[in-house]
């Protein structure tokens, strides 16, 4: 799994998020926590950086009921996170 491959997944998470007007102030924020994170893994500036992978699909579980198609694909990412190794 590329970089690229990464980064389109980031770009998807971020097209579902634009289209979820529902989501609550701590849902946001753990997500913004969670992209800035795999933002620095790909910028190579990830000393220091938990793994995102386990936090990822944390967050899916979480907006499986109210947000599926962003639940779906936070496990996308998860899961090519944990592939990574990141």
């Amino acid at each position: 799994m590329s970089n690229e491959d990464l980064r389109q997944l980031l770009t998807k998470v971020h097209e579902r998020l634009s289209h979820t007007g529902s989501l609550d102030q701590e849902g946001r924020s753990l997500l913004t926590t969670v992209m800035q994170d795999i933002e620095r893994i790909l910028a190579r500036k990830h000393v220091g950086v938990p793994p995102a992978g386990p936090r990822v699909e944390s967050l899916a579980v979480k907006f499986e009921a109210d947000h599926p198609a962003l639940a779906e694909v936070l496990r996308q990412l998860a899961d090519t996170l944990g592939r990574a190794g990141i």
